[in-house]
């Protein structure tokens, strides 16, 4: 389980995940993207949101969900 928090006056994005019952950030790697740890293959560029560069955000989401971790999400998923 995770939750986004995005402070619009402040322009900032904070991802969290529960990790053990405690809420961890998720930090951007060095691109600049955050990689769900719960949801294979979704990942954001937080930078780019942030700056309303959607071509960009929209780039990353699509590599996401061309990524092998999630295939084998979804073949999970199927498999029940």
């Amino acid at each position: 389980m995770g939750y986004i928090i995005w402070e619009a006056f402040e322009n900032q994005l904070e991802w969290f995940q529960s990790v053990d019952g405690d809420y961890q950030q998720l930090m951007p790697d060095i691109d600049g993207i955050i990689r769900s740890q719960v949801f294979p293959g979704l990942w954001l560029a937080v930078e780019s949101l942030l700056n309303n560069q959607m071509a960009r955000v929209l780039e990353v989401m699509q590599v996401g969900l061309n990524s092998p971790e999630y295939s084998a999400f979804v073949e999970q998923m199927k498999q029940g």
